[in-house]
């Protein structure tokens, strides 16, 4: 009988480990017997809406983004407003900008259906980021899982923790640094902007006052689709050469002064930052890797596991 115990015991602790990870953090195997289709239900959803838009999988890649900068990452950009709190969608770099939610809506509604309560919020954002990479292009990463989704958001935190596109160099390195994010994970992670695209209103500035950093056709050519005033949503694409496929060309961009954003051009602009920039340049393969180590620690910042938070029935609202 004794024996019996042990050996149950034993199982018990194993199919813990298999869900909670060796030691009580995210583990890539979180959902591999609570939800083994979990995965590949992410997947499909996220490769059938970058058919239908591809611009979409820049989109999920960015919400994943703006959720770990604001109080970890919890899902909480995904929340709509209610009568106890101001959500962050309409937080200065999420409004009108921000999107993709009815991509996670039909994911986490095929998820339920499958394994009801069981696949974060947080988690979808995760997997769909790296979902999105992949398919376009860029590299992939095992997806650290076992997030929970907060009950609750911060518009202020939204405020100042997201890196502005008129950020300087000290500025983005204290952003990041915040988040316990290297500057080279700054640097690789910044290549993200190599897919996407961006409002006038985020490069106004830049192609009418950045006359040093900018290269004098390439500010001419935008600003006939982006004007001094109106027009603010007109788009240009992040990278002017590859829009739709992720690769290390917006590294070459910087190189020659085509930084859509102030933010993007700060990386290459005299400083000791250029030697990272001109090696991800020169190499796409040491990007690949820089960039999904920087994706890895990113997904790990401040996640709600445990008893912490909830597993949202429905991304916009709480239980």
């Amino acid at each position: 009988m004794g024996s019996y115990s042990s050996l149950y015991l034993l199982t018990i602790l194993t199919v813990a480990t298999a869900f909670l990870g060796a030691d009580g953090k995210l583990d890539p195997n979180y959902y591999c017997q609570k939800c083994p289709q979990a995965l590949s239900i992410v997947e499909a959803g996220v490769i059938a809406a970058i058919k239908n838009e591809t611009r979409v999988g820049a989109s999920l890649l960015r919400l994943h983004f703006h959720d770990c900068f604001v109080n970890g990452c919890d899902g909480s950009i995904l929340l709509d407003d209610t009568a106890n709190f101001v959500g962050e969608k309409t937080a200065a770099p999420n409004n009108n900008s921000v999107r993709g939610f009815e991509v996670v809506d039909h994911i986490k509604a095929k998820l339920e259906k499958a394994c009801p309560g069981v696949v974060s919020c947080a988690d979808i954002l995760a997997i769909a980021a790296r979902d999105s990479v992949v398919y376009l292009g860029g590299p992939s990463w095992k997806v650290r899982l076992g997030r929970r989704d907060s009950t609750t958001a911060s518009r202020s935190l939204a405020n100042t923790s997201v890196p502005s596109p008129a950020s300087n160099i000290s500025s983005l390195i204290s952003s990041f640094s915040t988040q316990g994010l290297s500057l080279k994970n700054l640097v690789a992670l910044s290549g993200s902007h190599t897919i996407g695209l961006a409002r006038c209103t985020s490069f106004r500035a830049r192609i009418y006052n950045d006359t040093s950093t900018i290269d004098a056709s390439f500010a001419k050519s935008l600003q006939r689709n982006c004007p001094r005033s109106g027009n603010d949503d007109n788009l240009a694409d992040l990278d002017l050469r590859t829009p739709t496929h992720f690769d290390n060309l917006y590294f070459k961009n910087l190189l020659e002064k085509k930084g859509l954003l102030h933010s993007d051009q700060a990386l290459f602009n005299g400083t000791s930052v250029d030697s990272l920039v001109k090696r991800y340049a020169s190499n796409n393969e040491a990007f690949f890797k820089a960039f999904a180590k920087g994706m890895i620690k990113m997904g790990n910042i401040s996640p709600l596991t445990g008893s912490k938070g909830e597993v949202r029935i429905n991304c916009r609202k709480v239980n």
